[in-house]
């Protein structure tokens, strides 16, 4: 039994001692164009000279799926040597100047539009520069730039800045009223990556608001024209453990930010608000064609008894159908649910269908936890959907839906955009 047991161990110890003896002569990084060769090593794991390790390029391979400039990539080992090799990164690059756009109507004739465009691997070093216009009764624009990976693989920065103006519903006691409002900010932004799952953003935000009001209710105690300049703190948690493959995505996502807003005036007092998404997605079996997405957010906020409450029922954000900011709240939650299937998988073309259901209810101003459960604050979109996808282009795919609501003094209407929902 002794002389058994002095084998085994022999036998591991000469396991470890040869794994340990495998290492990496040369890391290679080829297909790519634009993309910097320098830049991929920088953020990979793998590193010539360190032990051969299949655990760490798959993790490299996951981390370079996520990046806009890479559709696909794969590793290939060879030998180089006595116990040396070396490994290839091969990518399949994205085209990354992407125009960005999303248009929504409702069956009240409700039409606005924003159109953006973006280059997302800006000097090959995976850093998003672009900027947006958007019409929705007003015009506005905003600048944005994102560099996860600026000063190393860990840290980066993000600056944008933006002019909002919309027409924003306000929902007083004697009706609803109409203002013109405006957000002019500046944001910065630290990023820093722990690893390829877990993630974080802090930083700060000076905007200012602007109300001016336009038509419909009033109420003596709130202005019809005000001005007022905030601060905006704010920290993000990321847990990112999603898996591409082109079209497909398996695997959680879970995403915390926490804002808290100083006001320089009493009529927008200052308050806190958190949400949470928790993103999950299932790829019906490796060479199936369907995938099942769903995302589930909660959210809380102070629970002023304010007309300009931070939640908001919205088209474009949570119910498809269900129109432009028609309701606002101090706590939600809301369930996007789907199965997309791809119908056309060519070369570089995909067309994918897509059944989905948007739920959601909100918590009033001032009310309670019970608010979730009033017929008024609940909406139930299904819906459908088309997908037309460019393999080779990043974020490319141009998303039409159709959304019908079923619950009380419901909409319906259409939603377009750049890129999936969610």
């Amino acid at each position: 039994m002794f002389r058994r047991l002095c084998i085994i161990c022999f036998l591991l110890i000469a396991t470890a001692m040869s794994a340990q003896s495998h290492t990496i002569a040369d890391l290679k990084v080829q297909g790519n164009k634009k993309l910097k060769s320098s830049f991929v090593k920088m953020i990979s794991d793998v590193k010539t000279g360190t032990v051969l390790d299949s655990v760490a390029m798959d993790s490299d391979m996951i981390r370079l799926k996520r990046l806009p400039a890479v559709a696909y990539a794969y590793y290939q080992v060879f030998p180089a040597g006595e116990n040396e090799y070396n490994v290839f990164y091969n990518i399949e690059e994205n085209f990354t100047l992407i125009p960005n756009g999303n248009v929504y109507t409702t069956n009240d004739d409700e039409f606005a539009f924003r159109l953006g465009l973006y280059e997302f691997n800006t000097l090959g070093r995976n850093i998003a520069f672009g900027g947006f216009y958007q019409r929705d009764i007003y015009d506005s624009y905003g600048i944005n730039l994102r560099a996860p990976f600026l000063f190393s693989n860990k840290v980066g920065l993000a600056l944008n800045f933006q002019d909002l103006t919309t027409q924003e519903p306000v929902f007083l006691a004697q009706g609803v009223a109409d203002y013109k409002y405006n957000n002019t900010s500046f944001e910065v932004l630290g990023l820093y990556n722990f690893n390829f799952r877990h993630r974080i953003e802090a930083g700060v935000t000076f905007f200012n608001e602007d109300y001016e009001y336009v038509q419909g209710a009033t109420n003596p105690e709130i202005p019809q024209d005000f001005n007022v300049n905030k601060r905006l703190y704010k920290g993000i948690y990321e847990y990112d453990g999603l898996d591409y493959f082109y079209q497909y995505v398996s695997g959680f996502k879970s995403t915390f930010n926490f804002q808290y807003v100083i006001s320089s005036d009493a009529t927008l007092p200052d308050f806190l608000i958190g949400w949470n998404d928790f993103q999950y997605f299932v790829r019906f079996r490796e060479s199936g064609k369907g995938n099942w997405a769903t995302r589930l957010r909660l959210g809380v906020a102070s629970n002023d008894e304010s007309p300009f409450a931070p939640f908001s029922v919205d088209n474009n954000l949570n119910i498809r159908g269900v129109g432009n900011t028609i309701d606002r709240g101090t706590a939600a939650i809301v369930l996007n649910t789907e199965y997309r299937h791809t119908l056309v998988d060519k070369d570089w073309f995909i067309l994918q269908g897509n059944l989905f259901v948007d739920a959601g209810s909100w918590r009033n101003p001032g009310g309670d936890f019970g608010d979730f459960g009033d017929d008024q604050n609940l909406r139930v979109y299904p819906g459908l959907g088309l997908r037309f996808i460019h393999k080779r282009i990043f974020n490319a795919v141009f998303r039409i839906d159709y959304g019908y609501g079923v619950t009380p003094d419901a909409t319906s209407g259409f939603v377009f955009g750049i890129g999936q929902y969610f």
